[in-house]
């Protein structure tokens, strides 16, 4: 017993003091959450939402541009499905809040989507491109994919057109995509500080269809010819498809029903 217990002692010391903290996220069961609602319209399916939280206490050594180490907040991903609210078209999750844990992790942020679920609809080989996207922040932090466009108070509703974008490029490879045009970028980006209810209604316009094709060489002059629902053909430089002319030509074409 006399030669056992300097190292029963020892052992004590090392746990308190040089074990590292269990980093894992624990939310309490009776937890406050943040809803986040997405109608699918029937073409498309709801995308995996990665939500991360922050702690800190949890904290990290990173290094600037000029090599100096400083001390960042620690950071997690976790991915939740969304899961259908009976046979509707919605589609529900629940973010806690307090991620919980000895890191006392807190909800920072949250992306998710639509996407189409059966690309190959399109063509033989067509794969999904991008556009769709929503990215939320609880915080006053960055999310993975930058800072927010809009700010709003309280509860969010999103309620966004989008249309088909078949695209087609040569360039490094034959592909061939089907996208989601909308206004903006591949992600809107809010900060919602209040938020307890997130809903997002992407509203899919699929009759109206826009392709586009890259030129097969890279040189000046030669830009991405885009073909319109109307049959209008436009090689302007753009990159992606006129959002405007979009909804004209759709609303046109309704006011004439």
């Amino acid at each position: 017993m006399i030669k056992k217990m300097p190292i029963a002692i020892l052992t004590l010391c090392v746990s308190l003091s040089g074990c590292a903290k269990d980093q894992s996220l624990a939310p309490p069961p009776d937890g406050e959450s943040i809803t986040v609602t997405v109608k699918v319209p029937k073409e498309l399916v709801a995308e995996t939402l990665q939500v991360m939280y922050r702690s800190t206490l949890c904290t990290f050594t990173d290094h600037s541009a000029f090599g100096e180490a400083y001390q960042r907040d620690g950071y997690q991903r976790t991915d939740l499905q969304l899961v259908r609210e009976g046979q509707s078209d919605r589609y529900v999750a629940k973010l806690p809040i307090d991620g919980g844990g000895a890191c006392q992790w807190r909800l920072s942020n949250v992306t998710f989507g639509v996407a189409y679920g059966h690309p190959t609809n399109f063509g033989e080989n067509v794969t999904y491109g991008a556009g769709g996207g929503v990215v939320v922040i609880f915080d006053h932090n960055n999310s993975p994919r930058g800072g927010a466009d809009i700010k709003v108070e309280g509860d969010l509703t999103i309620r966004k057109d989008y249309y088909p974008w078949v695209k087609e490029s040569f360039l490094g490879g034959y592909r061939k995509r089907v996208s989601l045009a909308g206004e903006g970028d591949i992600y809107v980006m809010y900060q919602a500080l209040q938020a307890r209810q997130v809903y997002f209604e992407p509203v899919l316009h699929s009759g109206f269809l826009v392709t586009s094709v890259q030129p097969k060489v890279k040189k000046k002059g030669n830009h991405t010819s885009f073909t319109y629902p109307d049959g209008s053909v436009v090689t302007d430089g753009r990159s992606k498809p006129d959002f405007r002319k979009l909804q004209a030509i759709r609303q046109a074409a309704e006011s004439k029903q």
